[in-house]
């Protein structure tokens, strides 16, 4: 006869038997709970990433073609961005950053693998789903057609929308294609990607600009909605007597004309002044010039805004980096500045950024002779055509559904904030499903998930394989200098991105370990018979064990 001994903690009773021999029990029962990954909620867009990681991991599992799998996260992709292929490239994935697998042995390569299927879609034609083949009444503009602009006119395209982007360059692409260097991003896969959009139905007016060539009113007198989307091609001055030389120039303008093709003299001796990302493709460029190049910024490395990876090529290719330094005064003779004076400067306490303000050492000064200055400190829209959009010095404001002021008009992007090219690509998209909310009255604009973190405390890590992240394949230091052309990272291979997308954990989710299945001696766990399905729980069989939800290690299953 079995006796039922109760016990002082809540919930728990002790079965003993005949034999002397007991099992802890429970009023507790478990439950599969989802839990959002690290990745997807340090990603400013919310791709899908890990749904997308497994669904190249479990493939061969599931006997599915690697090619069909590949298919499918592309269209995962797709849900969100339109740019698999140029996020891969030159997105800081902010996605790795705080990946669960970096309490092993590194996050997952992410942007190897977008970058991967980004390639995989463009080499086999795959066309993105629209969700109606519905075309609707009400045309919608939008201003640019940069990754804010791209981004909006693909999820109204998929939509049913009518689109026209309006450009005011000869090209679209926006700082994508203007602001970022060919060895980064080759021209090919960025014509891959906006042509995708355009075939959608999406039309192109280039050398248009809104503001000066037609005015926002005329805009707002034919479409039903517009997307503003300047970017920020503006950049700004240091505030020193003789930067109006013609050897000075901002970091935007110097990449624009290289990207456009323009001849520009910049002799064998480079000054950058900046930190960010256009100081350090500004630099890296006039190397491949076969200029001397210096960065000089006023911050230590630890401080610079630039991806850490750019920073590094910079360092192989020979850019010299003087840090904790800032310009003073420039030397001019005959119409071009010669060199200037710079301060010495010293950490201080931190300022709004969060970074400490550099203080300037007091007498210490040095000086830095030069061929060509380029000052990449900042930039900022170029508002004309825009005044009503914005006040003084702040840029076009935007609420929560990206509404600007103006009634049907809508904004995101760099000329609301200066942010990373997701960041954009985000905005876009959220205020195209704005519009389409605003216009039918469907919900659509995203709410907050409400699903938990999961984080590597609540996994059981051990687990999981050690298995050594993808190393990317580099051009060679002594053959990168040879052309401005030449991408520097190759894209990995069909069977490195199944290995790297292996070292998924699937943080949150079930991915068919069989752990709960295996541990319960109560077959209360009830095993799909398809692979790839949802285990079950049979609640009449189950004592509360809590041995599921311990020995889950993805963090599951939690006992409630």
């Amino acid at each position: 006869m079995v006796k039922i001994v109760k016990k002082k903690k809540k919930g728990l009773r002790t079965l003993r038997g005949g034999g002397g021999s007991s099992v802890e029990t429970s009023s507790l029962r478990p439950q599969f709970v989802e839990k959002l990954p690290p990745c997807i909620d340090n990603c400013p867009n919310h791709n899908h990433v890990r749904a997308i990681l497994m669904t190249i991991a479990k493939a061969e599992e599931l006997e599915k073609p690697k090619d069909k799998a590949f298919e499918e996260a592309f269209h995962l992709f797709m849900e969100t961005t339109p740019f698999p292929s140029v996020c891969g490239r030159v997105c800081p994935h902010p996605c790795e950053t705080e990946c669960n697998r970096n309490e092993k042995e590194g996050a997952v390569a992410v942007h190897e693998i977008e970058r991967f299927i980004g390639d995989f879609a463009l080499e086999k034609g795959l066309v993105p789903r629209k969700v109606t083949s519905e075309v609707k009444e009400e045309k919608i503009a939008v201003v640019g057609s940069g990754p804010a602009g791209m981004s909006c006119a693909y999820h109204l395209a998929r939509h049913g929308y009518p689109v026209t982007v309006f450009e005011a360059f000869p090209k679209p692409g926006g700082m994508l294609r203007y602001g970022i260097p060919d060895y980064r991003l080759p021209p090919d896969i960025l014509d891959g990607e906006i042509d995708r959009i355009i075939d959608m139905g999406v039309e192109l007016k280039l050398n248009t600009a809104i503001g000066k060539d037609i005015p926002m009113d005329a805009l707002r007198s034919e479409y039903k909605a517009i997307f503003v989307g300047l970017g920020a091609h503006k950049g700004l001055q240091l505030g020193l007597e003789g930067e109006d030389s013609t050897n000075v120039f901002a970091g935007t303008d110097f990449l624009h004309r290289i990207n456009a093709g323009e001849e520009v003299d910049i002799g064998d001796d480079v000054v950058v002044i900046g930190g960010g990302d256009t100081a350090v493709d500004a630099a890296r460029v006039s190397r491949r010039f076969g200029a001397k190049a210096t960065i000089l910024y006023r911050r230590t490395r630890t401080e610079m805004p630039a991806i850490d990876e750019e920073i590094v090529g910079a360092e192989e290719e020979g850019v010299a980096l003087e840090y904790l330094a800032a310009p003073l005064e420039l030397y001019t003779h005959n119409g071009r500045a010669t060199g200037m004076k710079c301060q010495r400067m010293e950490l201080g306490e931190p300022d709004a950024s969060g970074r400490r303000r550099p203080v300037p050492i007091e007498g210490d000064t040095f000086d830095l002779q030069f061929t060509t200055l380029i000052a990449a400190i900042s930039q900022e829209p170029d508002f004309e055509g825009f005044d009503d959009m914005h006040e003084g010095r702040d840029w076009i404001k935007i609420d929560d559904h990206k509404k600007t002021q103006d009634d049907g008009v809508y904004s995101g992007g760099d000329d609301t904030h200066l942010g990373l090219v997701i960041d954009a690509i985000s905005e876009g998209r959220l205020a195209a499903l704005a519009i389409h909310e605003s216009i039918t009255g469907e919900k659509s604009f995203p709410e907050p998930s409400r699903l938990g973190r999961i984080l590597a405390d609540k996994m059981k890590l051990g687990f999981y394989d050690e298995k050594a992240r993808v190393a990317p394949r580099e051009m060679p230091n002594e053959d990168r200098l040879k052309t401005l052309s030449a991408e520097i990272v190759r894209t990995i291979s069909e069977d490195e991105a199944v290995g790297e997308a292996k070292r998924c954990m699937s943080c949150g989710y079930c991915f068919d370990c069989g752990s709960c299945w295996s541990y319960c001696q109560d077959n209360a766990i009830i095993k799909p018979p398809i692979k790839g399905e949802l285990y079950k729980f049979k609640m009449e069989f189950c004592n509360g064990c809590k041995k599921c939800a311990e020995n889950c290690p993805c963090g599951y299953i939690e006992m409630h």
